[in-house]
């Protein structure tokens, strides 16, 4: 009976240590930062000097004729009242045009954007034809006197990015891109060193397409098809209040490009055609 009871007092302890054990708080872990992380399939570049966040503007010269059209979804954190009278950001009709003409392509789209048209950013990130990737939340820009833009706080920076992040996977967009965009283009060492811990890479372009605020279809066309080399990186937009002719554009340009022999392809390919990942 001695024997019976020190067993079930001993089993009674044992119970009590592991339902202790099984209630223990787990240890806290670092918050993830709100940038996503580059899977193995994603090519990235590797940091700057000094850790600085790299920059990538072209692909290999002598790796194909391939090019990358990017289109910038921009819309600037105050410009809701003016969305809201009837002034138009998004560019439906171009996006289908892409659709039609089968052309992939890279999508630098700013959080504000994807907040005021989520389906349209949905779409976009579930569309395999495409990528989305970070053109800031803001719009503003991260050097003084970028093109009148307003400018985002040095202190605010990676935040800005990593806002623009959050409102991605609000609107639904799935596994946008790590690349960054600066708005205007505008950067300086002091905004590569902020963004550096968002494990960004920072995607500018060779070729200017000319299309924002133009009127004229043929100058854009005849301005992308002066300045694309193999490997080249076209920025337009993708906004029609801004760039009312770049569809138009875009369906002049494309069969020409196939014609002297241009493949067309997402950043991402050329990205990893220049580290070396094909």
């Amino acid at each position: 009976m001695i024997t019976l009871v020190r067993r079930t007092a001993l089993a009674a302890l044992l119970g009590a240590a592991l339902t202790a054990c099984g209630t223990a708080e787990a240890p806290q872990r670092p918050a993830a930062s709100a940038a996503p992380s580059a899977k193995p399939s994603v090519p990235t570049l590797a940091p700057g000097p000094a850790g600085l966040t790299p920059v990538f503007e072209h692909g290999p010269r002598t790796a194909g004729r391939t090019v990358a059209l990017t289109f910038d979804a921009d819309m600037t954190a105050d410009q809701g009242p003016r969305a809201a009278a009837g002034e138009r950001f998004d560019n439906p009709s171009l996006i289908s045009a892409l659709r039609e003409l089968k052309v992939p392509a890279t999508v630098f789209m700013t959080g504000r954007w994807a907040e005021e048209y989520p389906d349209q950013a949905r779409a976009l990130g579930r569309d395999r034809l495409f990528e989305v990737a970070n053109h800031s939340y803001s719009h503003y820009a991260f050097t003084e006197d970028c093109y009148d833009l307003p400018t985002v706080d040095r202190e605010r920076m990676r935040a800005d990015v990593e806002r623009a992040y959050a409102a991605f996977r609000t609107a639904g967009v799935k596994d946008p891109m790590p690349y960054f965009r600066f708005p205007g283009g505008c950067h300086d060492p002091a905004a590569l060193k902020e963004l550096a811990a968002a494990g960004v890479t920072a995607v500018q372009w060779d070729v200017v397409s000319g299309d924002a605020f133009a009127t004229d279809t043929d100058a854009v066309a005849r301005q992308v098809l002066d300045g694309v080399r193999p490997g080249s990186v076209v920025v337009l937009h993708c906004t029609r209040s801004a760039a009312p002719v770049t569809e138009a554009a875009v369906r002049a340009v494309v069969p020409e490009l196939r014609r002297q022999g241009y493949r067309f392809v997402k950043v991402s390919e050329l990205i990893g055609s220049a580290s070396g990942r094909t």
